[in-house]
């Protein structure tokens, strides 16, 4: 099953904002204080809960016998998460209005409308349908979804759901290798021998100013600088993951189904600051590779293809010519390789996608022949 989220724009008739904005408040607060005994108590289980502050949550808050359920279910899930990640006990604030909502219980959605539940009963609206049509037409299943208010619009995000056949290795007909950095964010090389370059300086030079405002508004310390700071941080993720998508989205795109991608696996890549300047080390290893493995492997399964991910040991250092493999066959500076013992010359983002590639291959013959 894969399952992605759409978010989408809705239109609440003016006549009916104050209503959706009381019923996302009173759902915040209910949130708030059932967070607020859950820390204290750190009791994680449904039922208890439930009998201890479901009329309470009905009777102070306003709220209506499955709004107060889905006020549960969604603190107990934000703890459990943050328990999950690694984190601190600490107190869950919830800071935005927000409504989580049940499929055809509080939400329905049809083609060209919209149907919430609020405080004051059920209302309607439009919504931006645009690239939402497929949703439809070809059995997504439809999740939770919740209701956000942001930058003064109304957006859904909804967990759509769907099984798609993965493809077998023994189906493949082409292998992509795809090497990522910075200078070229994605570079491919694929079974005919062509090199597809993703530039990445611009977008190298943006975080960069990004860093410079971020480092001002640090040394002023001021409650409006800190304001500031977090929008930009908001600002710049989703300028981030909006870059992930486009090039992810292109790659399934310019290559058919029955594709192979090969990814170096960089999960580790913050983990090798130590090896990077300082004042390079923002730009040099911030960037969201693994967001983009993830965005590339549910496109990729949606459209009969398949991502692998290998070891990134030697990728840079391999001769995809000879085989020779040495450190000094790659200057970093000028983004060059040139192998010690052949004299093979390309750029080195390529060298890095060449030999994953072969990497790639050199698999799919080994599961498919048993050699």
């Amino acid at each position: 099953m894969t399952t992605i989220t759409a978010k989408i724009q809705i239109y609440v008739p003016q006549e009916k904002v104050e209503s959706l904005l009381v019923t996302t408040r009173s759902y915040r607060k209910a949130c708030n204080f059932v967070s607020r005994k859950i820390f204290e108590t750190k009791m994680l289980k449904q039922r208890p809960i439930h009998d201890l502050y479901y009329h309470e949550l009905r009777s102070a808050f306003g709220l209506k016998s499955q709004m107060a359920q889905s006020v549960i279910k969604t603190v107990i899930a934000r703890y459990k998460s943050a328990k999950s990640n690694g984190h601190d006990w600490s107190l869950i604030r919830f800071q935005n209005p927000e409504y989580d909502l049940v499929w055809n219980r509080d939400y329905s959605l049809v083609q060209d409308t919209f149907s919430v539940n609020t405080i004051d009963g059920r209302i309607k609206c439009s919504y931006e349908t645009k690239g939402t049509e497929h949703f439809f037409v070809d059995n997504w299943k439809f999740g939770t979804a919740k209701v956000v208010f942001q930058h003064k619009k109304w957006f859904l995000h909804i967990p759509m759901t769907k099984a798609f056949s993965e493809l077998q290795d023994e189906d493949v007909s082409q292998v992509v290798g795809i090497d990522l950095g910075l200078n070229f964010l994605a570079t491919t090389y694929d079974s005919q021998g062509k090199t597809l370059f993703y530039n990445g300086k611009s977008f190298k030079h943006k975080r960069a100013k990004y860093k410079a405002l971020r480092k001002q508004l640090q040394q002023k310390q001021t409650a409006s600088a800190r304001r500031r700071l977090q929008s930009i941080g908001s600002r710049e993720n989703r300028w981030m993951m909006d870059i992930n998508h486009r090039i992810t989205k292109a790659l399934v795109n310019q290559y058919g189904d029955h594709t192979l991608f090969v990814l170096e696996d960089l999960q580790g890549v913050r983990h090798a600051t130590e090896k990077v300047k300082v004042c390079n080390r923002y730009v040099s290893v911030s960037w969201a590779f693994y967001q983009f493995r993830r965005m590339l492997e549910y496109k990729a399964r949606m459209n009969r293809q398949k991502v692998m991910v290998v070891n990134p040991k030697y990728t840079s250092q391999t001769c995809p010519n000879c085989g020779h493999v040495e450190k000094s066959n790659r200057d970093k500076k000028k983004h060059l390789f040139c192998c010690k013992n052949c004299h093979y010359r390309s750029n080195d983002d390529r060298i890095g996608a060449m030999n994953l590639q072969r990497l790639g291959i050199e698999y799919i013959v080994e599961v498919t022949t048993g050699a």
